[in-house]
This record gives C-alpha cells, sequence and structure tokens, in this order.
C-alpha cells in the first residue's frame, strides 16, 4: 500500500504545473479541472471540464444520471473528438437504484453485411495496418446515437434534444485547445491533411490549432440540433445516413494528395439496420463486492472478472508491494491468454462467458502461479469448459494489437443512480475521415478485427464477418455492496483498458487507497507478453528490482490510461474521481460541494 501511494503527492503537483502553462501570452485559458471533488446531488467525471461541466448542469436541471452521462457523452464528441463521438459506438452500464439492477447496452460498431473473413486481405495477405486503419473498409455501423437513444428511452428523465443542448453551445461557441488536443492534431497532421472535410475543420490555416486558440465545430451543431429535433433516425435513415454511407464507400480524399484511401462495406442498409443490444452484464462475487461490467462483445468483464476471481483466494492486503504487483500482473497474464483464445462476438461464436467467470475455472488456472518466479509468456489458454489444474489446451495465442485510445465518463445522480459509459471511435483520430458538412469523424473499429488467425490451426473468435462486432476491451465497471453502489470506474487505453481497470479496483478495493489515489497510482499492464508495459513511475518504484528478479521484464511506455470514477461515501456524499496528469488530467465535479 505504502508503495503504490508514494507517487500520488508528486503527481498531484504536477496538476498545478499542468494548469499554469496554458499557452502563449494572450492565449484563451482552458477551463479549470480538479481531480476530486466530494459533495452531494450528484458527481460527473472525464477527461475534460467542459464535458464535465455539461453533465453537471443537466443533473442541476433535474436530470438523472443517464441523462447527465448523454450530455457529458455528446460534449466530448466536441472536445474529444479523436477519441469519441457520434461516429462511433460504445458500452452504456447503468445501476437502477430503484431496482438494484444493473443493466448495459452494447453499442458496439457492426460491420457491414457484406462484409466477410477476408475484409482486410488483399492477395490472400493482410493489409498493411495503417492503411487498413485510414480507409473505409475500417469503418464499423456507428452504434453511439442508438446508444444515447435507447438508455434515454428506457431510463431518461429528459429528451435527447435538451441532453444535447450544453454540447450544442460549445461546438457553436468553441473550446479552447490544450496541449492534449494540440499533440493529437500534429500527430494525425499527415493524413488529416489529405481528407478536406478532416483539414477543413481540424487544421486552420492548414496547421494544427495553436494551444490556447478557440477551435468551432458548427457543423456538429447542426447534426446534433438535427438529432434533436427528427431524434436518431435522422442518422440512421435519410440525408445524413446517405451521407455516411456514401463517405464510407467513396473516401473524399484530395486527389492531389497521392493517397489511396481503400472504399468500405458499409452501405444505408447496413446503417438502417443497424440497433443495440440490451444485454445482461458480467457479475463476479469479489470478496463482499458485486462487481458488474460488460459480457461480449466486450472482453472487458470477462477478462478482469477472472482475474479477480484468480487473485480472491490471496489476501491482497497483506501481501508486501512486491507480492501484490506479482500476483496482480501474473493474473493478468492468465486472463489474458484466456481472453485472447476464447472471447469473440456472441452473435457468431459460442463464448464460454460463464465459465470463464466460474470459481472453479479461476482456481485452475490460479495454481499456475507461484510466489517464487513469474511465467514464461505467451501462455497458453486453458479450457475453461473442462478444467483441469493447472492444464492449458495447447498452443498458445499472441496479442492482437488494439489502438490506445477511446474516452470513459462516470456520473452518479441523487437518486443513487450510476452510468460507468465508455466510448470511442478507436484509433486517435478514428479513421480520419471527416463527413463533409456533418462535423463528426468516422472509427475505424473493424480494425479490432482480427486481420487474419492468429495461431494457425486454432479457431479465432475476432475475424470479420457479415453484422459482426469486434472484440473491445472496453471495462465499464459498476461496484455493489449490500446492494448499494459503492463506485463505478473505467478507462480508455486498448487492452490496456482491462489492466487499468483491474489496477483500480485491488487499489481501491484491496490496499486501502481512496479512489483517487488509485486512480493516480503509476501502471504497469501484462497481456500475456513477453515484456510489461510500464509507466516510468512504475518503473522507478524500488520493487522494480525485486519483481525482476522474480523473472518479470518491463518495456517503458509514456502513459497507460485515463481512468474516472465515482464513489458513494458512507453518509450519502459522492466523490469524483479523475486523473491528476495523464492525458493533461481529468475533471471531477458534484452538484453540490461539501464546505
Amino acid at each position: 500500500m505504502r508503495a503504490l501511494a508514494r507517487l500520488v503527492p508528486s503527481l498531484l503537483a504536477a496538476t498545478a504545473l499542468v494548469w499554469a502553462t496554458t499557452g502563449p501570452a494572450g492565449a484563451a485559458s482552458p477551463p479549470p479541472k480538479a481531480p476530486e471533488a466530494v459533495g452531494w446531488g450528484g458527481a460527473v467525471s472525464t477527461v475534460d471540464a467542459d464535458a464535465t461541466a455539461a453533465g453537471i448542469e443537466v443533473l442541476r436541471q433535474g436530470g438523472n444520471a443517464v441523462d447527465a452521462a448523454v450530455a457529458a457523452a455528446a460534449a466530448l464528441g466536441v472536445t474529444e473528438p479523436y477519441s469519441s463521438g457520434i461516429g462511433g459506438g460504445g458500452y452504456f452500464v447503468y445501476y437502477d437504484h430503484a431496482t438494484g439492477r444493473v443493466h448495459t447496452i452494447d453499442g458496439r460498431e457492426v460491420a457491414g453485411r457484406t462484409a466477410d473473413s477476408g475484409l482486410f486481405l488483399e492477395d490472400g495477405k493482410p493489409l498493411p495496418f495503417a492503411d487498413a486503419v485510414t480507409s473505409g473498409l475500417s469503418v464499423g455501423v456507428p452504434g453511439t446515437p442508438a446508444t444515447w437513444d435507447a438508455a434515454l428511452r428506457q431510463w431518461g428523465r429528459r429528451s435527447l434534444a435538451d441532453n444535447l443542448r450544453p454540447a450544442e453551445r460549445i461546438a457553436d461557441n468553441g473550446f479552447v485547445v490544450d496541449d492534449t488536443f494540440r499533440g493529437q492534431t500534429a500527430d494525425n497532421l499527415a493524413r488529416f491533411k489529405d481528407f478536406p472535410a478532416t483539414a477543413k475543420l481540424f487544421l486552420p490555416g492548414g496547421k494544427p490549432p495553436e494551444t490556447g486558440s478557440l477551435l468551432r465545430n458548427p457543423d456538429l451543431a447542426a447534426t446534433y440540433r438535427l438529432l434533436g429535433k427528427d431524434g436518431v433516425n435522422a442518422f440512421y435513415r435519410g440525408q445524413l445516413a446517405e451521407d455516411i454511407a456514401a463517405t464510407v464507400q467513396h473516401p473524399p480524399v484530395d486527389p492531389a494528395s497521392g493517397r489511396k484511401a481503400r472504399p468500405g462495406k458499409v452501405d444505408a442498409a447496413d446503417l438502417a439496420a443497424y440497433q443495440v443490444r440490451r444485454q445482461a452484464p458480467t457479475h463476479v462475487a469479489y470478496r463482499d463486492y458485486d462487481v458488474y461490467s460488460m459480457a461480449p462483445s466486450s472482453s472487458g468483464g470477462t477478462t478482469v472478472g477472472e482475474a479477480l476471481h484468480i487473485l480472491e483466494d490471496g489476501e491482497l492486503s497483506d501481501y508486501s508491494a512486491t507480492q501484490y504487483y506479482h500476483h496482480f500482473l501474473e493474473a493478468s497474464r492468465i486472463s489474458f491468454a484466456d481472453r485472447n483464445r476464447w472471447v469473440g462476438d456472441p452473435a457468431f461464436n459460442d463464448v464460454p462467458t460463464r465459465e470463464l467467470l466460474s470459481e472453479r475455472y479461476a482456481a485452475s488456472r490460479a495454481c499456475l502461479i507461484s510466489p517464487d518466479r513469474a511465467l514464461t509468456s505467451p501462455l497458453a489458454p486453458g479450457d475453461p469448459r473442462h478444467p483441469a489444474d493447472c492444464a492449458d489446451t495447447g498452443q498458445a495465442v499472441p496479442e492482437p494489437y488494439e489502438g490506445p485510445n477511446t474516452t470513459h465518463l462516470t456520473v452518479a445522480d441523487r437518486w443513487g443512480n450510476v452510468v460507468s459509459y465508455t466510448l470511442t471511435i478507436e484509433q486517435t483520430g478514428g479513421s480520419g475521415i471527416t463527413v463533409p458538412g456533418r462535423g463528426f469523424l468516422l472509427n475505424n473499429e473493424l480494425t479490432d478485427f482480427d486481420f487474419a488467425p492468429l495461431a494457425p490451426g486454432v479457431p479465432d473468435p475476432n475475424l470479420p464477418g457479415p453484422g459482426k462486432r469486434p472484440r473491445s476491451s472496453m471495462s465499464p465497471t459498476v461496484v455493489l455492496r449490500d446492494g448499494e453502489p459503492l463506485l463505478a470506474t473505467g478507462s480508455p487505453g486498448g487492452a490496456t483498458i482491462i489492466t487499468t481497470t483491474l489496477q483500480v479496483l485491488l487499489g481501491r478495493l484491496d490496499r486501502g487507497l481512496s479512489l483517487e489515489q488509485a486512480i493516480a497510482a503509476p501502471r504497469a499492464s501484462q497481456r500475456n507478453s513477453a515484456a510489461t508495459q510500464a509507466e516510468p513511475g512504475f518503473l522507478a518504484l524500488p520493487e522494480r528490482a525485486r519483481l525482476e528478479a522474480l523473472g518479470h521484464t518491463f518495456a517503458s511506455t509514456p502513459e497507460i490510461g485515463a481512468a474516472t470514477g465515482v464513489e458513494r461515501l458512507p453518509d450519502g456524499r459522492w466523490v469524483a474521481a479523475a486523473e491528476p496528469v495523464r492525458r493533461g488530467g481529468g475533471s471531477a465535479a458534484v452538484v453540490t460541494p461539501a464546505r
């Protein structure tokens, strides 16, 4: 516990430095951010101050957690358009305090009905990943508008139009560009400039916007107003749907650029056929807690849940920091070995969700962990349908690449309802293709499919297929204790979402950290690979040398994830918590702050 908390004060101090240097003299200042807020009436936590403010505004106007989540998500579509937006999809987890039940909506993007297992093959070989991303081939039918509509119709108190108004205002008036936004734009300059609609929106004067400048998006404001007026059917049918389909099938690239942007498979009929999935959440009983998350097509709930069950027999609160980290990394390694082999879209694959989450199967895998030495990756998967202690099914399945972006928000309201919502357009900047005149980027979500089988002779549940959802790692999570909400959390970060969510849960539930400290703590991510990715703060811990002596190998990465969370205190107050530093720091707020 001491090792986990060691870095938190320096991270909090660094937040002041981030906001003391907002840009050149005379530039506008971004809204202030706070990594923690405590009070009554509800709470919102996102990566962006404008989005958090939009959620708080809706809560103060009588909206509930679902209304505020939609408002915050719509605002993120303006201010974090490279990570989210109506051109993408996501997973929505809702705790209904009136019934005590947890519900989920799978709003994942889907492949067009003419897509097949060779979607990303040319001449029998997989396309280069970068070529596949920046193309119409990578675009799946977006699920975000349908997710908002489904959530509001079932649980909301306000109309979609009312909940979109804060985001419309931000899009019309503009938001202040920060260093993170400018850096992400610069990283995408080479491809953004090749699409006139994208360049017009995000490259004023042909270059990334200056930090401190205002960026407006009147086209997106108009699109939001259209959705508010006519409903989300305007997105999936009619002129807007035709514009989306035309953009996918004929990517509007600058002819002078020389870029070859391959046409995609999604058409107007695919858009009209899109439906969200309402399905039961994953559930594991972990110590005194009930942990709920997303079932497949996401692998988040099964992989986090399996790892929790693997760790449950050990008293993590009593372990030394070295043994805690060792067991966390080993449980992650094992659960990813199983995830890569077994999890895909359950409409196309017989996914053993119940078996992956069984205590018997976890026990058969936990016996692989030795306190004296690390396992070697790639580790072979087990057989969840026929668990045998310390056994495997033979051939290991390597980890596929998954983009590191996405965004996550958490919301709670005065009635005790909670939303944990992760949404995405996949890579930073998605496909790079903006729908002309509509103000939003299209996703590249279909590149989450495996382009070809990962291991010869081993069935791959994540190959493309018509109408199929690609596997995700998004892990929006709600934790109950005695039937009441304790906390909710989640993170962006591609496959590191799973290990980030697991690490936050363990820090808060087992290691005695506050939610804010668990979010701020240095991170490592083991995903059944030879080397564990780790942040500089983790590599600076004295436990590193002890872990290496056990056989762990580390590779440095600048940062992992950007988590948010909310927690209910025993006296009824809410804690909202966000990153102090990662991605420029997050934004946490409550309706009525404690004095």
